[in-house]
C-alpha cells in the first residue's frame, strides 16, 4: 500500500495530460478522496508545475455545489498533488454513451451552466469543458472537474484575492491554443483571447453531443477538428435525434454561435433560457398526464415511423424511468409524479402561475405593441435526406404568399430571407438587415408519410419565443396543413381578420396532395433558374394538372418558367411567349382572383406583346389583390411604368419592392436601370453599389452598375466591372452588352465590333439578343446597320427592345423616321 502523507493510496482511476488520479483513503478524516499527482519525472517541468498551481488555486477559490471540491494542495519530496472530494458515479462521457433521457440533458446542462455561471462570477474560466471533466454522482448530481486550463479573468473588483503573483502565474499569453479540440471555441482555436463566452460554446458541444451522440465538429485528426470548427456548421440536431424541442435547439445553436457577439453573453442568459424550457415541458407532462387517455400521444407501431436508435426519445436511460415515447421528459416527469406526488404538485403549481403571469406579459405586449413586421426564415429540412428539400423550401414560400394578404402586415419577400439559407445569424442582426419586428422559423421533418413542421415565432429585439408550435399530420394533409399554420400565425401576430381577409390567407388551390407536391417540386427546380431545371420545373406543374387541371398555380408556375427562358438567353421569345401567355390565360380563367396569375400575365403582355396599358391593368389588378408582393412592385415598374417613360411613378413602385424585399439584388440592379433610363445618372451609379455590395458575385449587381457606368461616362469601371464574368463565361450576353456600349461610347470601334462578332456567333447557335448590336451601331453611328439590327430584335419580341423608348444608347436615333416608326408599332403612347 502506498502513503502519501496521511492518504492511502488504494486504486488508480484515471490519467490525463496533467497527472494520474488515484483513489485514497484520508486517515485522519477517515473518508475516501481523489488524488491527482503530478508525476515526479514532470514536477520538476516549470511549465507543467505552473499550470498544475494554476488548476489548485483557481478551483480552490471556488465554492459551489457542482464544482469539485478542494480539500488540500500539498508535496511530499518531489511529488506534488491536489486532494478533493471522491465522486461515487460516473462521467458523463459514459452517460452519453450509454444513452439519456431529454430529462437528464437538461438537467446536466443546467447545473453545470450553473457552476460555470458562479465561476464566471469569480472571475474564472474553465477552458476545458468536456464530457470527461463533468462527472454524475449515481443520484444525478453533476460535479465539474478540472480547472487545469482555468485563467482568471482580472475583473475590475474581483470576489478572491488577485493579488500580482497570482494573477501573472495564472495567466496563458494570446496565441497559445489550450483545451480539447472537440470542444475548443473558434476562438480558443485560434489563439486567441478567450473570455466567459468560451466556456458556453463548449457546453454547447456538449448539450449537442449527449442529444446526438456525437460532437458537432469530429475530424480525423485534431487539424481536421479545427478546421471544421472554424468554416462549418453543425448539422442540424433533428439529423440524429428526433422530437428533439425546437427551443432546444435554438439553445444549442445559439451556443455554437463562432461570432461571440452572438452567443449568449453569460451562463446566467443560457440558464434562464435552459430552465424555462424545463418548467415548460413539466407542465406540458402533467397536462398529459391528467387529460382524458384520447388526448395523449401513443407511440408509433408502424416500422416505417419508429424513432431511430440514435434519436434523443429512443435511447435508454440509466433511470428505470427511460422511455421510448415521443415525449420523452414527459413521461419521466410523469413517473416521477407518481413517487412525489406533493413536491411535484407544489411544482407544477407554481409553475402555473409563473406561466399564467408569463401569459398576461405576452398579451400585454402584444397588444400595446402588435407586430406589423415578419420575415418567414427558410425551414430547416430536418429530415437528412436532401430530396425533401424541395418541401422545406415550398412551405416557407407558401407562407411567404399566405402571410402578404395579411392587412397591415409587412412581410418581407423570398428573395431576402433565402439569403439566410443555411446560415447561423443572430435574431437582432436579421431583424436589423430586414427591419422587421418578429421572425417566423421552422423545421420540417418527413419520415414514411408522417409529417412534422416545428415553429417558432421569435421577438427580434429581445429573442424571446412568442409563440412556438409543433404540427404532426400525415403527407396527405400538407394542402391543409398550409392553411392551418397561416391561420395560427395570423392569431399571434394579433391580426383581426375580416371573413373576406381569412378566405383569403387560408386559401387552398388545389385538394389533390400530390399534385400540390408536384407544384412545390416545380417552384424548387423554378428557382434554381438554370435551362434544364426550368425545363424540369414545367415538366413537374404539367404532372401537377395531370392530377388536378384546375390548380391555377400550376399554370401560373408554367407562364413563369417559361417567360423567365427568354432573358437567361434559353429560348427564343417567339418560342416561348406563345406558351406562357397560353397558361397565364387559363390560370386567370380558373381564379380570377389569383394575384399570381395576374401578375404573370401583366409580365407577359409588356414584355412580349408590348400591350402598355393591358399589362398595367393586370398589374394594378394583382396589387389590389396582393399588395405586398415585391417582384410584383418591382416587375411593374421595371416592365411597364419604366419603358413608357412614366418614371417618377416607377421609381415609387420599385422603392415599394426594395422595402419589401430589402436583400433583393435583382428589385436593386432593376431599381438602378430605372435610374439609368430616367437619365439620373449619379444615382443609378449609386444604386448599382448598393445592388452589388448586397451580392459582390451576382451577375445581375454587376450588369446593373456596369451599365450605369457606361451611361455615366465611367467606361474603363463598366468594362472592369465585367470582366472577370466574361473570362469564366464568355458567351454571357448581359456582360457583352455592357462591354460592348461601353467600347461603342468611348469610340473604341475595333473592340466594339469585336463584340458584335461575339453576338452574330452566338446567334448561329442558339439566341442571341439583337437589340444590343443595334444599340452599339447606334453609339458608333452607324444608323443603318443599327436599323438593320432593331428590325431583327422587332421581329424575334426581343426581350431588350421594350427598353428603346427610354434607351440612353440610342437617343441618336430617336430624329429618324424609322425609330419613330417603331416607336408606333410597339405600341408607345404618342
Amino acid at each position: 500500500m502506498n502513503i502519501l502523507g496521511r492518504y492511502e493510496i488504494r486504486s488508480k482511476i484515471g490519467e490525463g495530460g496533467m497527472g494520474e488520479v488515484y483513489l485514497a483513503q484520508d486517515t485522519e478524516l477517515d473518508r475516501k478522496v481523489a488524488i491527482k499527482i503530478l508525476p515526479e519525472a514532470l514536477a520538476s517541468d516549470q511549465k507543467r508545475l505552473q499550470r498544475f498551481n494554476q488548476e489548485a488555486k483557481a478551483a480552490s477559490a471556488l465554492n459551489h455545489p457542482h464544482i469539485l471540491t478542494i480539500y488540500e494542495i500539498g508535496a511530499t519530496g518531489a511529488s506534488r498533488f491536489i486532494a478533493t472530494e471522491f465522486i461515487e458515479g460516473s462521467t458523463l462521457r459514459q452517460q452519453i454513451t450509454a444513452g439519456m433521457t431529454l430529462h437528464e440533458v437538461l438537467e446536466i446542462a443546467i447545473q453545470s451552466g450553473s457552476a460555470l455561471a458562479a465561476a464566471h462570477e469569480a472571475g474564472i474560466i474553465h477552458r476545458d469543458i468536456k464530457p470527461e471533466n463533468i462527472m454524475v454522482r449515481r443520484d444525478g448530481y453533476v460535479k465539474l472537474l478540472d480547472f487545469g486550463l482555468a485563467k482568471l479573468t482580472q475583473p475590475e473588483a474581483s470576489p478572491i484575492d488577485t493579488e500580482a503573483a497570482t494573477k501573472a502565474m495564472v495567466n496563458t499569453g494570446e496565441g497559445t491554443v489550450m483545451g480539447t479540440a472537440n470542444y475548443m471555441s473558434p476562438e480558443q482555436a485560434k489563439g486567441a483571447k478567450i473570455d466567459a463566452r468560451t466556456d458556453l460554446w463548449s457546453l454547447g458541444a456538449v448539450m449537442y453531443e449527449m442529444i446526438a451522440r456525437r460532437a458537432p465538429f469530429a475530424g480525423e485528426s485534431p487539424a481536421e477538428t479545427i478546421s471544421l470548427i472554424l468554416q462549418k456548421q453543425p448539422a442540424p440536431l433533428t439529423r440524429f435525434a428526433n422530437e428533439v424541442p425546437a427551443e432546444l435547439e435554438r439553445i444549442v445553436n445559439k451556443c455554437l454561435t463562432k461570432d461571440r457577439d452572438e452567443r449568449y453573453q453569460t451562463a446566467k442568459d443560457l440558464l434562464i433560457d435552459l430552465r424555462n424550457l424545463k418548467r415548460r415541458l413539466e407542465v406540458d407532462a402533467e397536462i398529459e398526464r391528467t387529460g382524458p387517455p384520447e388526448s395523449r400521444v401513443a407511440p408509433s407501431t408502424s416500422s416505417e415511423q419508429s424513432t431511430p436508435p440514435t434519436a434523443l426519445a429512443a435511447v435508454p436511460s440509466a433511470s428505470p424511468a427511460s422511455i421510448t415515447h415521443v415525449s420523452s421528459s414527459a413521461e419521466y416527469i410523469a413517473s416521477e409524479i407518481k413517487r412525489h406526488k406533493l413536491a411535484v404538485f407544489s411544482a407544477v403549481l407554481i409553475t402555473a402561475v409563473a406561466a399564467i403571469g408569463f401569459g398576461f406579459y405576452v398579451h400585454f405586449r402584444n397588444t400595446t405593441g402588435t407586430i406589423d413586421s415578419i420575415a418567414v426564415l427558410p425551414f430547416v429540412n430536418a429530415s437528412g435526406n436532401a430530396d425533401n428539400e424541395y418541401l422545406s423550401d415550398g412551405m416557407t414560400e407558401t407562407l411567404i404568399s399566405s402571410l402578404s394578404q395579411l392587412p397591415n402586415l409587412n412581410v418581407k419577400a423570398r428573395s431576402s430571407v433565402f439569403r439566410y439559407k443555411g446560415k447561423e445569424t443572430n435574431p437582432q442582426t436579421i431583424g436589423k438587415e430586414l427591419n422587421v419586428q418578429a421572425l417566423l422559423a421552422g423545421r420540417v421533418s418527413q419520415h414514411g408519410e408522417q409529417l412534422t413542421l416545428t415553429l417558432e415565432l421569435v421577438d427580434v429585439q429581445t429573442e424571446n419565443v412568442i409563440w412556438s408550435e409543433q404540427y404532426n399530420r400525415k403527407q396527405g394533409d400538407l394542402v391543409t396543413l398550409q392553411s392551418e399554420i397561416t391561420r395560427d400565425v395570423s392569431s399571434k401576430l394579433k391580426t383581426k381578420l375580416s371573413g373576406a381577409d381569412e378566405a383569403k390567407v387560408t386559401k387552398t388551390y388545389t385538394t389533390d396532395s400530390n399534385a400540390y407536391q408536384l407544384y412545390l417540386k416545380g417552384r424548387f427546380y423554378f428557382n434554381k433558374r438554370t435551362k434544364e431545371d426550368l425545363l424540369r420545373s414545367i415538366g413537374l406543374y404539367e404532372q401537377a394538372l395531370s392530377l388536378d387541371s384546375n390548380f391555377a398555380l400550376a399554370y401560373v408556375g408554367i407562364a413563369d418558367s417559361y417567360s423567365i427562358m427568354s432573358p437567361y438567353g434559353y429560348a427564343a421569345p417567339n418560342d416561348i411567349f406563345p406558351k406562357a401567355r397560353e397558361a397565364a390565360q387559363r390560370a386567370i380563367e380558373i381564379d380570377p382572383d389569383s394575384a399570381e396569375a395576374h401578375s404573370a400575365y401583366g409580365k407577359i403582355l409588356a414584355n412580349y406583346y408590348w400591350k402598355w396599358s393591358e399589362a398595367e391593368r393586370e398589374y394594378r389588378r394583382s396589387i389590389e389583390l396582393n399588395p405586398n408582393v415585391a417582384l410584383t412592385h418591382y416587375q411593374y415598374g421595371a416592365a411597364c411604368l419604366t419603358p413608357v417613360g412614366r418614371f417618377d411613378e416607377a421609381i415609387s413602385e420599385l422603392k415599394r419592392a426594395v422595402e419589401l424585399d430589402p436583400l433583393s439584388v435583382p428589385a436593386a440592379a432593376n431599381f438602378a436601370n430605372c435610374l439609368t433610363f430616367a437619365r439620373k445618372n449619379d444615382l443609378a451609379v449609386q444604386q448599382g453599389i448598393e445592388a452589388l455590395r448586397l451580392d459582390p458575385t451576382h451577375p445581375t449587381a454587376r450588369v446593373a452598375l456596369g451599365f450605369a457606368y457606361a451611361a455615366s461616362g465611367m467606361y474603363e469601371q463598366a468594362i472592369s466591372i465585367c470582366d472577370s464574368t466574361l473570362r469564366s463565361e464568355p458567351g454571357n450576353q448581359d456582360c457583352l452588352q455592357v462591354v460592348g456600349l461601353a467600347y461603342a461610347k468611348a469610340g473604341r470601334r475595333q473592340e466594339s465590333d469585336q463584340v458584335i462578332k461575339k453576338f452574330e456567333e452566338l446567334g448561329k447557335t442558339g439566341y442571341a439578343v439583337s437589340y444590343r448590336p443595334a444599340a452599339m451601331y447606334a453609339l458608333l453611328g452607324d444608323k443603318d446597320k443599327a436599323f438593320a439590327w432593331l428590325e431583327k430584335a422587332l421581329a424575334a419580341h426581343d426581350w431588350d427592345i421594350g427598353r428603346i423608348n427610354v434607351d440612353p444608347f440610342v437617343d441618336s436615333l430617336r430624329d429618324d423616321s424609322r425609330f419613330k416608326d417603331l416607336i408606333r408599332r410597339m405600341g408607345f403612347p404618342q
